[in-house]
């Protein structure tokens, strides 16, 4: 089966797009990557969904327009992979949409919105739609995040040691594979949402982010900066758990900067990007990690992941290209592999990763230009995945 996965994580800058061959035989489930593309929002769109984000309020015509906008978006991006991945050949689209809120209530997930209408994708693709894909774990009593859990899982088994998984989006979540155990994922805490909103803040808004990680490279941490910002309850809750901008926002930044003024824009961000340095370091420390197979816009900032690197000697650094993954495309692989399985009738979601009571099948299915047959139920989960080009594994324990 042909699957294009879409993705769109907390930064709101864009869609990620990637497309693959998927397989399933047995516990083994076989992927051939096929490429990725980025597909950028419209300024007036971003602006849009800034406007929404909390702690903002907002109103039920400001959502419908996104919902719109963004699922038309998310469309265009659709048909661009369609075209420009699989020459006008795929089965399915899974969609992510754009998160606009994570309700979070004492380390309980209330809720969770992810915007961008699949029925534009459908329509303008022709193909059926897996979305909402987080909404069933939240009911099942988990975090609903993060949900790439189960691709960590099986991309990392049979790797030596206590390997784990980082992406660094808005936010930083790991997946911690170790060895006779069930695998455990979580947010570690903010990864570029707080960076970002400083380098918009200190800009004026002429600069989106700290651009290869220059402006903190030229600063010094504030260490009574830093302690302030570490004094965050959230790092010490027990995973799994999750957050968002909910919390870490520009208000929130402006807050700790009142406490412990930092005057030089460039000090703020170097303090922020060894924030989270030091936090996520200190999950990897707290779970014997050895290895750190990182992935996300975050990787591409040098000076991020040298602070990460200081923090956390003796850890093997990779990226996830070393396995067989494109760093910039594993999200939207993820949530590839998450659709196909919910069209087989298989669940996405690791218990262990979110907290949820049990595992479920995820997301909601929108129809396509042609009547929706969905294939025969698979009986037997994976337990292992195998990717073109790269060795084989030992299968996922558990």
């Amino acid at each position: 089966m042909r699957v294009i996965g879409l993705m769109s994580g907390t930064s709101y800058d864009g869609i990620e797009a990637a497309a693959a061959e998927f397989e399933l035989s047995g516990d083994t489930v076989r992927m051939r990557p096929l490429g990725r593309l980025s597909h950028q929002y419209s300024e007036e769109l971003r602006t849009q969904i800034a406007a929404a984000l909390p702690p903002a309020a907002t109103t039920t015509e400001a959502i419908c327009v996104l919902d719109t906008g963004i699922g038309q978006a998310f469309a265009e991006a659709g048909v661009r992979a369609l075209a420009q991945l699989c020459d006008g050949e795929a089965d399915l689209v899974v969609s992510h949409g754009q998160t606009m809120h994570h309700w979070v209530e004492a380390g309980t997930v209330r809720g969770t919105l992810q915007l961008g209408q699949p029925a534009w994708i459908a329509e303008a693709t022709g193909l059926p739609v897996v979305a909402d894909l987080r909404g069933r774990d939240v009911a099942a009593g988990g975090q609903g995040a993060p949900l790439v859990a189960l691709f960590d899982a099986l991309l990392l088994g049979g790797l030596p040691g206590v390997p784990a998984a980082l992406n660094l989006g808005g936010i930083a979540n790991i997946t911690v594979v170790a060895p006779d155990a069930d695998p455990l994922a979580f947010d570690t805490g903010p990864a570029n949402a707080l960076l970002d909103a400083a380098a918009r803040h200190f800009s004026g808004g002429t600069e989106e982010y700290d651009r290869d990680g220059r402006g903190a490279a030229a600063g010094q941490v504030n260490p009574e900066l830093l302690r302030r910002l570490l004094d965050e309850p959230y790092y010490r809750l027990p995973g799994p758990k999750s957050t968002g901008k909910e919390l870490f926002h520009l208000p929130y930044l402006l807050a700790a900067l009142a406490d412990a003024p930092t005057p030089d824009p460039q000090d703020v961000l170097a303090t922020l990007t060894r924030l989270t340095a030091v936090t996520v370091a200190g999950a990897c420390r707290d779970h014997g990690v050895t290895r750190l197979v990182v992935s996300g816009g975050g990787a591409h900032n040098p000076t991020l992941m040298r602070m990460i690197a200081d923090e956390l000697p003796g850890v093997e650094l990779s990226s996830s290209d070393d396995l067989g993954i494109v760093s910039d495309a594993k999200e939207a692989l993820a949530f590839a592999l998450l659709g196909y399985l919910t069209v087989h009738g298989l669940p996405g979601t690791l218990p262990s990763g979110t907290g949820a009571r049990h595992a479920s099948v995820l997301g909601s299915i929108t129809p396509g230009r042609q009547p929706l047959r969905l294939p025969a139920p698979a009986s037997t989960a994976p337990r292992r995945l195998l990717i073109a080009g790269r060795p084989a594994v030992p299968p996922v324990a558990g």
